[in-house]
């Protein structure tokens, strides 16, 4: 297994390099469009949390995606493989104590394959099968991909409360989206409700269909909408999850009944303001679950991106936003403030300085300190 793995992740590198060329004049007819990233974060804690130090941690990927027309085969066909390598410490276990994990490629030394999938267009409809990443279709904001922290990019009420397919274990699935109209679409998935966890299955190659796994559905309605000259996305969905696993977060739950837990959430991401290449964006997100057997029952984020906010770097975006996760029970919330800009030094080549204030550390009753936390990531894509 460890062979195969490593052909793979030397052929996607190879694929890389000559597809991803400045200038190469066969790139958007090549029937193979491939990429590298590497992302990098320095991490302090400064005050409070467990305790004050620094850490590292970075993740590099490889991705290629087959056009089947391009290649000959047939229409309306892609073929996808992602693979990554995680390394470094883990800062939110170690420094800061925080539920909602403040950076969103905390995940210990890993290399695995994220996904692998077939996707097949039928009129107005979509259907892609195999390992896949929920987040990259369901629940996901683009202005919340801004920042470090993970609750901007997946909401927790999923995240913290099931065994979702999402960075870094993914699993095998099946999604369809049907694209209404010019402006409304509507995406529907279901997942192995139980991925195999990397200890027994350390490349996320090994893909099992146990009986008791049950499954995780998910439905989310998405429309656009142009108020004036200013564009705008909004999300509804819901997710029903029918297998309880025998712990999350070190909470024994082997004597619970296997009960479904459900939920669901909004998103809206709207621009304020618009001239050229600079805008102002607003972004809310929001989730529930009624489950007594949830972590967190009540999720809420909302912030502000402005790109261009610097005269003549108009690529670059800063953000200021809050996310809170409400704990179930009598633990109170997490709530994490955070301060971001992201600068763009070349077309491939990006610095992101990062300052969150987490305040009640994984609830109150884990009486952590506030911390404040500061990151600098780094990041290169060819």
């Amino acid at each position: 297994m460890d062979l195969k793995f490593s052909r793979l992740t030397v052929l996607m590198l190879t694929m890389c390099t000559p597809l991803y060329s400045t200038g190469d004049p066969v790139r958007q007819e090549s029937p193979v469009q491939a990429g590298v990233s590497w992302i990098g974060d320095m991490a302090m804690s400064v005050k409070g949390g467990l305790k004050r130090g620094t850490a590292y941690l970075g993740m590099a990927s490889v991705n290629a995606t087959l056009s089947t027309e391009k290649a000959g085969l047939w229409r309306n066909g892609s073929f996808a493989v992602r693979a990554a390598h995680t390394h470094g410490d883990t800062p939110s276990s170690d420094l800061f104590g925080d539920t909602q994990i403040s950076s969103n490629i905390e995940a210990d030394n890993h290399t695995f394959l994220m996904e692998l999938w077939i996707s097949q267009q039928f009129g107005t409809v979509e259907l892609t099968a195999g390992l896949q990443d929920l987040n990259s279709v369901f629940a996901v904001s683009e202005s919340g991909g801004l920042y470090l922290n993970s609750s901007f990019g997946i909401n927790p009420v999923i995240s913290a409360n099931i065994p979702a397919p999402i960075f870094p274990l993914t699993a095998p699935g099946l999604t369809a989206v049907w694209q209404i109209n010019g402006s409304g679409s509507v995406a529907a998935a279901m997942f192995d409700g139980r991925p195999v966890p990397f200890e027994d299955n350390p490349f996320n190659t090994r893909w099992k269909f146990d009986r008791g796994d049950g499954l995780l559905a998910l439905l989310e309605y998405r429309q656009t909408a142009t108020i004036g000259s200013l564009s705008g996305e909004y999300r509804v969905g819901f997710f029903s999850h029918n297998h309880i696993i025998e712990r999350i977060f070190d909470r024994d739950l082997s004597d619970m009944p296997c009960r479904p837990t459900a939920g669901g959430y909004v998103i809206a991401d709207q621009q304020l303001w618009a001239t050229g290449d600079r805008e102002t964006r607003l972004f809310l997100q929001a989730g529930y679950t009624p489950s007594d057997d949830s972590y967190i029952d009540l999720s809420g984020s909302l912030g502000v991106n402005i790109r261009g906010l610097v005269r003549g770097r108009n690529n670059d975006i800063a953000g200021l936003a809050f996310t809170s996760g409400r704990f179930t029970g009598s633990a109170g919330a997490e709530t994490a403030i955070e301060l971001t800009y992201k600068a763009h030094i070349s077309g491939n080549i990006f610095l992101q300085p990062d300052l969150q204030y987490i305040i009640n550390p994984s609830g109150t009753e884990s009486m952590t300190p506030h911390c404040l936390a500061c990151f600098l990531r780094f990041g290169v894509t060819l």
